[in-house]
């Protein structure tokens, strides 16, 4: 059977739409192929853009996947004491977490792309980064939440005496204590010409000769430390009522930077940079528990009581309460920032090792305290 008018007709407006999709669709991926090569030429560019080709040059292959490794921790002290109105408080804690680890893949263009890492051992919490650097800059953020049942966790309680005290160094918590960093940290190199960051610590350039540089800094810190939940009413008691705490910190600093490369394809990188807080801000929160009324109760001293009755009985009927917070301002303070990094390049291949080290400080008044925050990364990659 032979085909109408109209069929034809419909046959070729098909023919005709396919033919102008199959076109414009060609078109659209020669431009974001075009595109592509456009921005991938400017990164090429910008790579080597100002700086001494004796001291620095980009690597022939363009692209880099890395597989990650890092181990961190995060050690909080605190020497609590005074009056916030609604509550008094004195105590020293000082908790450190279970160092943690994560394993990750990083793919990119030019040092920029992206990661994803998954936690392994350790504290199991979650920790994310986001870092981009240049010939003289480098920004850092680093988001470290988790949760702690069993940390080494000093009171020394005005409350409890010295032997009841020790009880408390390895205790296990029914509930766990929540604590979330984030550091944000960014660096600008005034010698940017023959000294590069990147080299160090992304990689994506290499440093072919020695070079220092005079560096500036800004520091963000924002610290919160949450244990205040019914089943550790007892903890918040012995804390003289405090129950959370937040920190906020600014900071800023002036420090150097120094490329050391004994050997063609080493380099040894090393930065110190002491730290000058200006925004210093923390806010304690209060709450009243019954601790001191279960305490008195008969059946808390109960010999026919067991173990595991009484910490029913006890958790079951343990409560906390909000009083209220207040923030205080803590004034200057002085701080430190540290890095130190090792590269070795072969071929296509690299490898890397890096660690940071920062000390965070806070007082006002007799209530004072530090952040040690350290991490560990390690790299083996490739360039395609």
């Amino acid at each position: 059977m032979c085909p109408n008018n109209q069929e034809v007709k419909a046959l070729k407006y098909i023919l005709l739409v396919f033919g102008v999709s199959c076109c414009a669709q060609m078109m659209a991926q020669g431009g974001l192929l075009s595109l592509a090569k456009k921005v991938g030429t400017m990164l090429d560019t910008m790579s080597v853009k100002g700086v001494d080709r004796n001291y620095i040059d980009a690597p022939v292959k363009p692209w880099q996947v890395i597989a990650k490794g890092n181990v961190s921790q995060t050690i909080v002290s605190m020497n609590a004491r005074g009056n916030m109105d609604v509550f008094d408080y004195n105590a020293r804690p000082y908790l450190r977490t279970t160092p943690s680890q994560y394993v990750g893949l990083w793919a990119g263009y030019r040092g920029y792309g992206l990661g994803y890492t998954v936690n392994v051992g350790g504290d199991k919490g979650s920790y994310l980064t986001f870092g981009a650097t240049g010939g003289a800059y480098g920004i850092n953020v680093r988001i470290h939440s988790f949760k702690n049942s069993n940390p080494s966790f000093n009171i020394n309680s005005s409350i409890l005496s010295e032997e009841v005290s020790e009880t408390w160094n390895d205790v296990e918590l029914i509930d766990p204590i929540r604590v979330r960093t984030v550091i944000a940290d960014g660096y600008y190199m005034f010698n940017g010409k023959k000294f590069s960051y990147a080299a160090a610590y992304d990689q994506s350039v290499i440093q072919k000769r020695s070079a220092g540089s005079l560096m500036a800094g800004l520091m963000y810190n924002y610290t919160h430390i949450n244990y205040a939940s019914d089943y550790n009413g007892d903890l918040v008691y012995v804390m003289g009522g405090l129950g959370k705490v937040k920190l906020w910190q600014g900071s800023a600093g002036v420090g150097y930077a120094y490329n050391w490369v004994p050997v063609r394809g080493l380099l040894v990188n090393v930065m110190a940079m002491p730290m000058l807080t200006f925004v210093n801000k923390i806010k304690g929160y209060g709450y009243a528990t019954n601790v001191e009324e279960l305490m008195n109760d008969p059946y808390c001293w109960d010999e026919d009581v067991t173990e595991e009755e009484w910490d029913e009985w006890f958790y079951g009927n343990l409560y906390i309460k909000p009083l209220g917070n207040k923030t205080f301002d803590s004034g200057l303070s002085l701080g430190f920032d540290a890095r130190m990094s090792l590269t070795y390049n072969v071929g296509r291949f690299f490898f890397n090792a890096y660690g940071q080290f920062n000390n965070i400080r806070y007082r006002h008044n007799t209530t004072h305290g530090y952040l040690n925050d350290w991490f560990v990364n390690t790299a083996i990659g490739i360039r395609l």
